[in-house]
Formats: structure tokens, C-alpha cells, sequence
């Protein structure tokens, strides 16, 4: 009864939420003393992933999954957890995996949690703690079904290593046309930055910028802290940033290590779909922003004199400490 995990690449590579789901796996099967076997849809070497706990990978390497597809990826997960007669898989949180997650608890007829943060409750019953209320709460899920889905909350466990060696085998799903009923017309891909999906880090700025003009002093400090740079809904709105970066309930949620908010006043939808970060930090002239009231740490001020200064010293500190 090994447990599934579904470990998201892209262009070949694993990404970051692949090693941070295998080390929750690992995790879990000690408890219920079992493995953890890892599927994997044309990604390059798999052999990564046995430093995080999986002991077993189904290679899946078709030409027809070059491009995501909820349906047809969900299909494969089925037939992956079929083969190997499991009763737990686990997903991240990414945009795909969230998209596919329902399809996949509906294929198993299994009960499905999401926004999960933390290790199970108990396992008999099986319960889960998850985000609840916009992140605002938790509440204590129980799933009765003999097959459960599960997405983890992203940075909510962490990335732990252990030694060990996974076997690696070919496995080759049936994959039928009515499986891509949404069709791919083109990618667009920001290359040479880090991504708000992938980043521990993010540097978000608001209108209180004045203009798209003034954005080089955010990337200036999101590329000393290695962050990735993103933007409040009224910015992508106004065309000062490409609606890629717009982060919040009405773009794309963020749970990162460190959230910085340079000129953004806090309007509720912005801070729900960031409330999941672990550390926000405030930049703001205006006292009583709402964002202030959430904030782990605020600076009341000018971000066009604080924002320099505070670039200034990062880089003279990562200076003296390389």
C-alpha cells in the first residue's frame, strides 16, 4: 500500500513543490509504514528525487503530454495509483496540480483535502489540518473514503533530505483523445528571473509606485534577496506590470517565506491570497494602510528613499559574508 505522489517538472527539471511533496511523503509513510512511490510525466533524471524519500518512480515519456492537460495528466495519476493499489496520493498546490486534484479524487472515487499544512492528525481516523476562511483559520479535515487525495499547502512542510535509492521503471498509461478536451495554443515563459511559483521570496509592489517607471528599485532588491518580483491588482490593471505577476485572491495566491509589499495599501482580496506567507514585511508612507494590520513587520515611509537604503545594505552585507 505505498503511497503516490505526483512530482511536477518542467522543461525536464523537477520543481522545488516536487521535493517538498516527497519529503511530506516520506514522512507520512513512516508513520504508516509504507513507501513512497513518485510518477513522473517527461521528466528528465528521476534519480533526484530518492535524496527526498521516494523509493520507487513510474517514468511516464509521451510526446502527447508535452503540454499540460488537466484531463489527460489526472488520467495518468488514476492509472498510476490503480497500478500501484495505493490509498493516499499526494499533490502540491501548484495552479496544475490544484486544476487536476478534483479530476483525480473523482477518478479513484476518493475523498479529497485541499490547503493542506501540516503532517495527519491521525491516521485512524485520517485526518488533516488545512487552511480554511482564506487563511484566515484552520479546521481539522476527517476523510472516511479508502482512497484519499491530498494537496499540500505550499512551504508548509519544507524540503528534508534523507538517504536512499529509488528504482526506477518505464510506465507506459493508456492515454486516449478524449483526454484533451483543452487544447494548448502557445506558452509564454518569463526566462532569467525567478518565478512567484517558485520563489521563497517575493518582492510586490502597488500603485503607491506612482508609475511603471519607478520599478527598477524593486528588481534591484529582488535580485539581491533572489526574489521574484510581482504586483498588486490595480498595477497589472493600469498596464504598469504584465498581469503574471498579479498576486492575491483574484491572481495567483503566494504562501512564500518572506512577502515584501512596497506601496500597496492591503485591500482584503490582496491580502488573502498572500496571507499564507510566513513573514510579510510593510512598506508604506500612509500609517494606517490596512496591510499594517497583518504585517509581521512595517516601515512607515518613503519606499523611493527606504527601498534604495535598504538594497544598499543587503548588498554590502551579502558583500561581506560571500
Amino acid at each position: 500500500m505505498s503511497i503516490l505522489i505526483y512530482a511536477e517538472s518542467a522543461d525536464g527539471k523537477f520543481k522545488k513543490v516536487a521535493f517538498e511533496l516527497a519529503s511530506y511523503g516520506k514522512k507520512v509513510a513512516e508513520a504508516l509504514g509504507t513507501t513512497v512511490t513518485a510518477v513522473t510525466i517527461n521528466a528528465g533524471d528521476v534519480s533526484e528525487l530518492a535524496k527526498y524519500g521516494v523509493d520507487k518512480v513510474l517514468k511516464v515519456t509521451n510526446d502527447k503530454l508535452g503540454q499540460f492537460s488537466a484531463k489527460a495528466y489526472a488520467d495518468v495519476i488514476k492509472q498510476a495509483a490503480q497500478k500501484e493499489s495505493v490509498k493516499l496520493v499526494l499533490l502540491s498546490s501548484t495552479t496544475d496540480s490544484l486544476y487536476m486534484a478534483p479530476l483525480v479524487a473523482v477518478a479513484l472515487d476518493a475523498g479529497f483535502a485541499s490547503n493542506v499544512v501540516g503532517l495527519p492528525v491521525s491516521t485512524s481516523p485520517f485526518q488533516v489540518k488545512r487552511h480554511a476562511f482564506s487563511n484566515k483559520a484552520f479546521n481539522i479535515t476527517e476523510i472516511n473514503t479508502d482512497v484519499r487525495v491530498l494537496s499540500l499547502a505550499k512551504n508548509s512542510y519544507g524540503i528534508v533530505e534523507s538517504n536512499g535509492a529509488a528504482a526506477a521503471e518505464d510506465f507506459n498509461p493508456t492515454i486516449g483523445d478524449n483526454d484533451f478536451g483543452v487544447k494548448t495554443v502557445s506558452v509564454e515563459k518569463s526566462s532569467g528571473k525567478v518565478t512567484i511559483a517558485d520563489a521563497d521570496i517575493v518582492v510586490s509592489g502597488g500603485r503607491g509606485l506612482k508609475g511603471p517607471e519607478n520599478w527598477g528599485m524593486l528588481e534591484d532588491l529582488a535580485s539581491t534577496l533572489g526574489a521574484a518580483t510581482a504586483c498588486s491588482k490595480p498595477v497589472s490593471d493600469l498596464g504598469w506590470r504584465p498581469h503574471s505577476e498579479h498576486v492575491g485572491q483574484t491572481g495567483k495566491p503566494v504562501a512564500t517565506n518572506l512577502y515584501v509589499a512596497i506601496g500597496i495599501s492591503g485591500a482584503i482580496q490582496h491580502i488573502a491570497g498572500i496571507n499564507s506567507s510566513k513573514v510579510k514585511l510593510v512598506i508604506n508612507s500612509d500609517a494606517d494602510a490596512p496591510f499594517f494590520k497583518v504585517a509581521d513587520y512595517g516601515v512607515v515611509g518613503d519606499a523611493f528613499e527606504i527601498v534604495p537604503k535598504l538594497t544598499e545594505k543587503l548588498k554590502a552585507f551579502k558583500a561581506q559574508h560571500s
